[in-house]
């Protein structure tokens, strides 16, 4: 197998990032519709209470199954045809958990209007039917992420998140009154495309490729047919199945037991982890749902200004952060020590670690500085002069900024430490978890009631500075056996920090100045204020740039065709 992981894994965030950005804006363009022409209550009620719903749905049926899984491919005893079953229990746990869902969402979670009840039921029912069958999707989506299909991933899902949204706004323009009935039925869709777009690439493929090999038997020259076939059919000698059937359970040839008990033991450790986790992190919507601490209308809001506030997370950290967390998965073995592994592996993990940490946490420091000054003008261009009055959304974009810059180091940290953890492990952190979401919950209702809305910011920043705290120690006591210190060099530079505290004062006067006079003044300042901080991180990281070039272009280039990493 010649693929090039870290190569992969940067590809993946680079096209992971692209993407959401478009998907973003796509929201964003029809949350601002449904703002300025439906209202902020439907916009509470399919953003909050229904998508909730689904992040519920689909994170506690296969988060802790996917890592898991990813994670056995250092297990030689855990066969294909076993992953392949794992892969397929995401089913039958998600209709398990759907019933008791979907009882407490229509049952005991604040009412909603009389006039959107009817419409209120059927989005529940189609999301838990749309997360259900997304899920009988998982074993091809798998694959291609073991076996780096790098665009395919990237294609289907931007081809899933258009068809989404163009179904939702056909519908929506034809009848403003259903939008909470064209919510659910885009969801159905999209969550169709995703099955049909997957198991459609690997029926058309799986044929070639054999094909491909048969005709290698006979050239043994990969090179003459790379012009017929392309590069995705290279590298492949292990790829293990030779018909779309076998990625269904039970049909994949298994002299073994039909689940590996190691796989099983992973699995139920992240299972108690994800549900933490999953408190930790909808925590605020869990709150808002279960007592009437905010109207729909007040919890769109919230919902606007917290998405508007985690451009950065969606766009850039949670792309690296997913990234970041194949490659370690695939680098680091979960079992072993850092001091039996191969010394340039570890030493290159550590590299990585480290620069991708000063990264985000330079990102995290740019957002919050200019968030000061920028907050209201943004928002205003967003939602007009209607949703910035009274000062409570720009308040909240301001102080969301501060998690911003927890919430950057956060899930590096804390990838690199899931990666890497054993199972005991994992389950000692569960206990921190457990502490963590209870504490979590605890302030996110007393702040609330004491701040209002700005609580459950207030409540999330603790949060994320204990679990960062929790996951330093460990990377710190993690690399001291071999003599390396990551985190010493993930911290930004004084020269990037000093630039960017006098940016920050220097908007902050426009803001004084250009207030009610110029937007367009005020908003060229800021550009030319980011540029100076950008500029400066740069010249400050200029080895560490050209460090990284010099290495891409180095990979790039010594690539033999067996080890070209599979990017289609």
């Amino acid at each position: 197998m010649g693929r090039n992981v870290l190569l992969s894994s940067l590809q993946n965030a680079s096209f992971s990032i692209v993407f959401q950005i478009v998907c973003r804006c796509i929201t964003f363009a029809i949350n601002a519709f449904i703002v300025r022409n439906v209202g902020r209550e439907v916009l509470g009620i399919t953003n909050v209470r229904l998508l909730l719903l689904e992040s519920t749905l689909l994170f506690l049926s296969k988060e802790a199954i996917i890592r898991s899984a990813l994670s056995s491919r250092h297990n030689k005893q855990c066969s294909w045809a076993q992953l392949i079953n794992q892969l397929w229990i995401t089913v039958p746990v998600c209709i398990t958990l759907s019933i008791p869902c979907l009882y407490i969402w229509l049952n005991w979670l604040s009412p909603v209007d009389t006039i959107y009840a009817e419409q209120y039921r059927f989005g529940c029912l189609a999301i838990a039917f749309s997360c259900i069958i997304e899920l009988t999707a998982e074993a091809p989506i798998f694959v291609g992420q073991v076996f780096c299909f790098v665009k395919l991933k990237v294609i289907l899902d931007t081809g899933h998140i258009f068809i989404r949204s163009f179904i939702f706004i056909v519908i929506v323009l034809l009848n403003k009154d259903i939008t909470i009935y064209a919510f659910g039925i885009a969801q159905i869709t999209s969550a169709c495309t995703i099955i049909v777009g997957n198991y459609a690439f690997y029926y058309l493929y799986i044929p070639k490729l054999l094909r491909y090999r048969t005709e290698l038997k006979k050239v043994d020259d990969k090179y003459v047919l790379r012009d017929r076939y392309g590069q995705q059919f290279e590298n492949m000698d292990d790829f293990p199945f030779v018909s779309i059937k076998q990625m269904l359970p039970g049909v994949l040839p298994n002299p073994n037991s039909i689940f590996n008990s190691d796989l099983q033991t992973l699995v139920l450790s992240f299972a108690k982890q994800g549900i933490l986790k999953q408190v930790l992190t909808e925590g605020e919507k869990y709150v808002m749902s279960v007592s009437p601490v905010l109207t729909f209308s007040e919890q769109a809001t919230y919902d606007v200004v917290n998405n508007m506030g985690s451009l950065a997370a969606r766009f850039i950290f949670r792309p690296i952060e997913d990234s970041s967390y194949f490659y370690f998965t695939q680098s680091i073995a979960r079992d072993t020590t850092l001091a039996e592994q191969k010394r340039e592996t570890v030493q290159e993990a550590s590299d990585v670690l480290a620069y991708v940490l000063k990264t985000v946490t330079s990102i995290g420091l740019l957002a919050f500085v200019f968030a000061q000054s920028y907050s209201g003008t943004v928002l205003l261009l967003y939602g007009g002069a209607d949703f910035v009055e009274g000062g409570l959304p720009e308040q909240l974009l301001r102080w969301h900024s501060l998690a911003i810059v927890l919430l950057a180091p956060n899930g590096i940290t804390e990838g690199y430490m899931f990666a890497t953890n054993t199972s005991k492990q994992i389950d000692t952190y569960n206990y921190y978890m457990a502490f963590f979401s209870v504490t979590f919950l605890l302030l996110s209702y007393q702040l609330t009631n004491w701040f209002g809305p700005v609580g459950f910011i207030l409540a999330n920043c603790c949060n994320m500075s204990f679990r960062i705290s929790y996951s330093v120690f460990y990377i710190g006591k993690h690399f001291r056996t071999v003599g390396m210190s990551p985190i010493r060099k993930a911290l930004p530079g004084p020269m990037y920090l000093s630039v960017l505290g006098v940016c920050g004062v220097v908007c902050k006067l426009s803001e004084s100045y250009f207030s009610g006079r110029s937007i367009l003044c005020h908003l060229l300042v800021g550009a030319l204020c980011t540029g100076l901080s950008v500029g400066t991180w740069s010249f400050e990281n200029r080895q560490l740039l050209r460090t990284g070039l010099a290495r891409y272009r180095t990979r790039k280039q010594s690539l033999t065709p067996d080890e070209e990493p599979l990017t289609s």
